[in-house]
């Protein structure tokens, strides 16, 4: 369901290099699932940016975002009492398997925060989670916290070594002996390319430019093993593991 709403900013603060978590209070919050993401306007840019939700709780909608240019930048200066026009929430999102005992959720970088709202429920339906994530330095590490209120210790890696495992989710995974076949994993491409290759299991969540997020613009097409087009905003951005070309 992708209602359109002024959202409130209750916070918006910094809590990693150039990575700010917002909470904002919106009746959209009640709607969203997991891994599902909003389009939000920001003043003065035509298109809308495209933000995961981490979390949500009691009307309060979370995202973690990352400054990656003037939108997101501008972003920042917003400060509480002030309001976010928001589109959602979008996309189709993670399921909970019913069937399965244990999953492992793999994030890389700004893909991590999805994988908050989705851990939460798969503990709520008893199962056993792992999570393991991936970032460049220590200095790009965030999300441990909320992971730890979970009552989950995260493994890190890390491609220069400063933090946890050096080198990547997979060599993470193998170093912790983390055995579990099912995964769902969101992250940049090079480390969803890697987890396809590794598993047969599970579902990915792809990070794409999007111009509307609602399907219309096809700005966010890829390809499916049958070389069907479909698009990440609509059709995704969570797919099965093996059924997109990536």
């Amino acid at each position: 369901m992708e209602t359109e709403n002024q959202a409130q900013i209750l916070s918006n603060v910094e809590i990693a290099k150039d990575i700010w978590k917002i909470d904002l209070e919106t009746p959209q919050a009640a709607e969203v699932k997991l891994g599902q993401f909003v389009m939000v306007e920001l003043p003065g840019y035509f298109l809308r940016r495209p933000i995961s939700v981490c979390d949500t709780n009691d009307g309060v909608l979370t995202m973690i975002y990352k400054v990656m240019g003037k939108g997101t930048d501008l972003m920042t200066t917003l400060k509480p009492g002030e309001s976010l026009n928001l589109v959602g929430p979008l996309g189709q999102g993670f399921p909970v398997v019913g069937s399965v005992d244990a999953v492992l959720l793999i994030g890389g970088g700004v893909g991590t925060p999805p994988l908050v709202k989705t851990a939460k429920a798969w503990l709520e339906k008893g199962k056993k989670v792992d999570v393991v994530l991936g970032f460049n330095t220590k200095n790009d590490v965030f999300g441990l916290d909320l992971f730890a209120q979970l009552g989950i210790d995260a493994h890190i890696a890390t491609m220069d070594g400063s933090m946890g495992t050096k080198g990547t989710v997979l060599d993470a995974i193998k170093e912790c002996n983390i055995d579990t076949e099912f995964v769902q994993a969101c992250g940049p491409l090079p480390m969803l390319r890697a987890v396809q290759n590794a598993y047969s299991k599970g579902y990915i969540s792809l990070e794409s430019r999007m111009g509307c997020g609602i399907g219309v613009c096809m700005g966010c097409v890829v390809t499916d093993n049958g070389g069907e087009l479909l698009r990440v905003c609509k059709n995704g951005p969570v797919f099965p593991i093996g059924k997109v070309v990536l």
